[in-house]
Formats: structure tokens, C-alpha cells, sequence
């Protein structure tokens, strides 16, 4: 085998709360979202855009959700407020990446919310090949309309998750996976 098939062999998510800094530099950054921006694209339509989450605009995002789900919630305890508060400051460099998936005339909506799951799977990639941790999510702030807003997304678009970068501070760990017999078949008639 060679060290690409190696890598992908033994990738795997690193969780958010493990992952610290150093995250990607300037040129690292860069670097990880062209490769993000590298997949399939039926039409050159480019349905995805990243926004980014680094410094002190983590710290801002975490209040502003927490904000947002206290009017959602008023009943959250505060170590789910907290939580809410922490949520961009998990890592030292959090990429929402967005789906723009829209009606067109020739290139499916799905195959567009698909190339938008591609750019995500690309940025995980990327950053744990240049030797980063990475963890894609999602949570209620990809599903809630008025997080969404929040990010600054618009009506028709959706987000595709939440990729979490930094150094890990732990070792990858497996996880149980699902055995090629369950998940593969031939085609018959």
C-alpha cells in the first residue's frame, strides 16, 4: 500500500474538547480550505461557502448562542448555557461549512448538498493529514432557524456542520466499524 491509503486506513475524529492550540496558521489555513474547496461540483456552481471562527470571534459566537438559546429555552440550566457559551471555543479554529444547494436548471439540489458534504469531508482530511485533530458536528445550531440567522446564513442555505481544528491533546482512539458484509452488496436482478 502506499501512505495515502495508509492514512485514510487509520483515520479518525478527534473530539472538540481535545483539540488545542496551535491550530493552522495563515498559510495552513489557506492550504486546508483550497483542498476543502477541492470536490466534485457539477456545474462549477461552487454550493458551499466556509466561515471561519478563530480568536476572540469564538468567545463572541458562544455568547451570542448562549444568548439565543436562553430566549429559545428559558429553562436551560447553566451548565447548559455554558456549554452553549464554550461552543466555539472548543478548539482553536472552528470552519462552519455551509450548503448553498439551490433550484437549478440542469445540476440537482442533491447533488449539490452533496458536494457541500464533500468540501466538509475535505477539510477533515486535510487538516489531520497536515498533523491537526479535526471533528465534524452538528448539534441543534445546524437545524434551528434562528442559529442559522445567526451565522449569517441565509434563508435558502444550510449548514452542513461544524468542523472543529487544532492540535490534539490526546491519541485517536477506533471506534467499532461497520463490518463490509453489512454495508455492501452485488447488484442482482
Amino acid at each position: 500500500m502506499n501512505d495515502t491509503i495508509d492514512f485514510l486506513l487509520r483515520r479518525r475524529s478527534i473530539p472538540a474538547v481535545n483539540l488545542v492550540e496551535p491550530g493552522p496558521d495563515a498559510a495552513q489555513l489557506d492550504t486546508l480550505l483550497t483542498i476543502a474547496a477541492r470536490v466534485p461540483d457539477h456545474g462549477k456552481l461552487a454550493p458551499w461557502r466556509f466561515i471561519l471562527f478563530r480568536g476572540a470571534a469564538r468567545a463572541e459566537a458562544g455568547a451570542a448562542f448562549a444568548a439565543l438559546l436562553r430566549t429559545k429555552q428559558p429553562g436551560a440550566d447553566e451548565k447548559r448555557i455554558a456549554f452553549e457559551e464554550a461552543r466555539f471555543t472548543r478548539s482553536p479554529l472552528v470552519v462552519a461549512v455551509v450548503s448553498r444547494a439551490a433550484p437549478h436548471p440542469k445540476i440537482p439540489e442533491w447533488e449539490q448538498v452533496l458536494s457541500a458534504g464533500a468540501a466538509a469531508m475535505n477539510l477533515v482530511v486535510a487538516a489531520q493529514a497536515m498533523g491537526f485533530g479535526a471533528q465534524w458536528i452538528t448539534e441543534w445550531v445546524t437545524y434551528d432557524e434562528d442559529a442559522r440567522a445567526l451565522l449569517g446564513l441565509a434563508p435558502e442555505e444550510r449548514l452542513a456542520g461544524l468542523v472543529h481544528i487544532g492540535t490534539p491533546d490526546i491519541p485517536p482512539f477506533e471506534r467499532p466499524r461497520p463490518a463490509l458484509s453489512e454495508i455492501v452488496s452485488d447488484w442482482t436482478r
